[in-house]
């Protein structure tokens, strides 16, 4: 038997051994695989009801505004939409919902920018609110990624307070007419103490649902093994902007993460959109900010799922439009 040959024979039975690996970690993984939700906090389950933030019947309002700083882009885009006090009365709490997800820095775009933060609860302070709060449910070590992304410093020096989730701060909560969220642990304490709450989302890609923006920033309000939505994230999406029904959202596409997103790591990763939009209506938000990422609407289904539930609407032209340019 030559040597060419005992070398085949090996090769047939190494890969033979490779494969009977491979199956048996895909049957450990059906195995193992749990379709149900994860427990939530113990207790009966509460009645719990979500307020509605929102300003009320009146016409949605969006801005899209053009430049590079944070700063002034977000407060002359409210400026054109009738200012911060068009949307939180004197002696209101306001509740900001960042996206703290990573412990990241600010300039890899992970994260809701910290100068977006700060000039975003100046503007409230400025209006007459009483209290504005910040928090998030991140996916890595909260502490950690409030600090790391600079939005605690960024909310404490601008005067606000900083909510870092713990356990007792959630309840179950159940939507109406919903598949996914059922009985699920929901960040309450924090949205029950708000009368208004402003969403504020950087554009990234993700590789899941095509895209993370203000819609999807409602993610980090469940708690639980939430990971399990990630098989039916465009219906998740869709219920979370059934369930949050915001004061305003501020989608901060002054860079877009385009690609290895929602966690990037490389400022390769980043492109400079020169983009802020600010809108009453999230689905809106979402719809126009599709283009910085070189999409469309109808290439991430959650906006149409959304629209479809009601939450908004995909024309954003046909809201009350503003468009600037920051100076």
């Amino acid at each position: 038997m030559s040597e060419t040959a005992m070398d085949r024979r090996e090769f047939i039975r190494r890969c033979t051994r490779a494969g009977v690996c491979v199956a048996a970690a895909g049957s450990l993984g059906v195995a193992f695989y749990d379709s149900r939700a994860p427990a939530a906090i113990p207790g009966p389950t509460a009645a719990l009801t979500l307020p509605d933030y929102s300003v009320g019947p009146l016409p949605g309002r969006i801005c899209i505004a053009r430049g590079v700083d944070r700063k002034r882009l977000v407060r002359q885009a409210f400026a054109a939409l009738g200012g911060m006090q068009a949307f939180v009365n004197p002696g209101e709490r306001v509740l900001l919902k960042v996206n703290a997800a990573f412990a990241s820095p600010p300039g890899l775009g992970a994260t809701t920018h910290p100068d977006l933060v700060k000039a975003v609860v100046r503007l409230c302070l400025e209006a007459g609110a009483k209290k504005v709060t910040v928090t998030d449910n991140p996916i890595n070590d909260p502490a950690s990624c409030f600090a790391l992304s600079g939005i605690d410093a960024a909310a404490r020096q601008a005067g606000a307070d900083v909510i870092v989730p713990r356990q007792s701060l959630f309840q179950r909560f159940s939507l109406t007419g919903g598949r996914l969220v059922r009985d699920w642990p929901v960040l309450a304490a924090p949205l029950l103490q708000a009368d208004r709450i402003i969403g504020l989302a950087p554009v990234k890609d993700h590789h899941r649902s095509g895209a993370s923006m203000t819609l999807k920033n409602w993610y980090g309000l469940l708690g639980g093994r939430r990971n399990i939505f990630h098989q039916d994230v465009h219906t998740l999406i869709a219920e979370l902007a059934v369930m949050i029904r915001p004061t305003v959202v501020v989608l901060d596409g002054t860079q877009s993460m385009i690609t290895n997103g929602p966690t990037g790591g490389s400022l390769s990763d980043l492109k400079p959109t020169g983009t802020l939009i600010v809108s009453t209506d999230p689905v809106a938000a979402d719809a126009a900010g599709a283009a910085l990422l070189g999409k469309q609407a109808q290439d991430l289904p959650f906006i149409a799922r959304a629209e479809k539930a009601g939450a908004g609407t995909t024309d954003y032209r046909a809201l009350n439009l503003k468009e600037i340019k920051a100076i």
